[in-house]
């Protein structure tokens, strides 16, 4: 039975057309590179962003001094805060219908992200979402000691709504680090969703328990 249903952000339940992740892109390729926004999704998505930074380089084997790596994170987190002030963010299609499905069946929902608390929250802010009305918690990569794929998120969230068992949690994203992040957490589906970062190839890559293309497909999956 699911008790507990933890969405990713960006991709899943928010289309804020993938301005992190271009804004990344942007930031690593100011300091002399040329990633494309492809390859920054394929390497970067779902993860701690100062992580994605060193994954997004590494993947070309570009080896740079950590004060180089800092300077990129910082000049992409300055340049990101411009970015949000402009943008039109909307709810993913079906993420609002599906965090009212889930609220009058009783069952939990909870936001997490890889982004810092200052970028999640303006998020939400955004949206006009409020918790204790469209969501439960939120959960962000500077509340907890390792990100993405660790499971420290989910299993923060777990303790603080007092579930026993993660068999009882679903965990839904749209990168193929968001289904290992629920593997690793034991949780009871892990699905991936085909609306954000991963196709349905990448994704199933992950081996998760069912890929979606939309969020109300929930409803049939974890209302059984």
């Amino acid at each position: 039975m699911i008790k507990m249903v933890v969405f990713d952000m960006a991709g899943t339940t928010v289309n804020e057309d993938n301005v992190v992740y271009k804004t990344l892109q942007q930031a690593i390729n100011q300091h002399g590179f040329d990633f494309s926004l492809t390859e920054v999704l394929a390497e970067g998505a779902g993860k701690e962003k100062l992580q994605a930074v060193k994954d997004i380089l590494a993947s070309k084997e570009i080896d740079l001094p950590e004060t180089e790596i800092q300077e990129i994170f910082s000049n992409f987190l300055n340049q990101l805060k411009e970015a949000y002030l402009k943008l039109n963010v909307k709810p993913i299609e079906g993420a609002e219908e599906i965090f009212s499905f889930l609220k009058k069946n009783k069952i939990l929902v909870v936001l997490n992200t890889g982004y810092n608390q200052e970028t999640a929250e303006s998020l939400v802010k955004k949206l006009g979402w409020e918790k204790g009305k469209h969501f439960d918690e939120l959960v962000t990569a500077s509340q907890v000691e390792k990100s993405r794929p660790y499971p420290d998120m989910i299993l923060l969230a777990k303790e603080k709504f007092g579930i026993n068992d993660t068999s009882n949690i679903a965990k839904v994203g749209d990168s193929i680090i968001d289904i290992v992040e629920g593997k690793n957490a034991g949780c009871g589906l892990n699905i991936g969703i085909t609306t954000g970062a991963h196709t349905e190839q990448q994704l199933l890559s992950g081996e998760p328990d069912y890929i979606i293309n939309d969020l109300r497909e929930l409803e049939e999956l974890t209302v059984r």
